[in-house]
């Protein structure tokens, strides 16, 4: 009688070969303490204004830089405007709603700095 193996499908295979994360979740941990965290700064009032002023300017589809605080740091999102909430105070660019409370700085060409 002849001893033969199954052969095995690919999908438990592939599996043999899959990295071992021995320690789950440790690369995203140091991915997170690497980031540069850093605390909200209180704008001025005339910073308040400026970018009040701003953001009454902008219209929808205009291609705006957004300095703005996200996730425990600054960022800087550029692309166009595809939704202005006043009422809600948000505004989105890029498929990301960011809340006017958040924005450090606007840039767009129209605005000559």
């Amino acid at each position: 009688m002849e001893n033969r193996r199954r052969k095995m499908d690919r999908g438990s295979r592939a599996k043999q070969f899959m990295p071992f994360d021995a320690l789950k979740g440790f690369r995203e941990a140091v991915a997170e303490k690497e980031r540069n965290l850093v605390p909200k700064r209180d704008l001025s009032e005339e910073k308040k204004e400026e970018l009040d002023w701003k953001l009454k300017q902008i219209q929808k589809e205009d291609i705006i830089t957004v300095e703005c605080y996200q996730n425990r740091e600054y960022v800087q999102v550029t692309g166009m405007v595809t939704r202005m909430d006043d009422v809600g105070r948000t505004l989105e660019i890029a498929n990301r709603r960011i809340a006017y409370n958040d924005i450090s700085d606007l840039k767009c060409d129209m605005f000559q700095e």
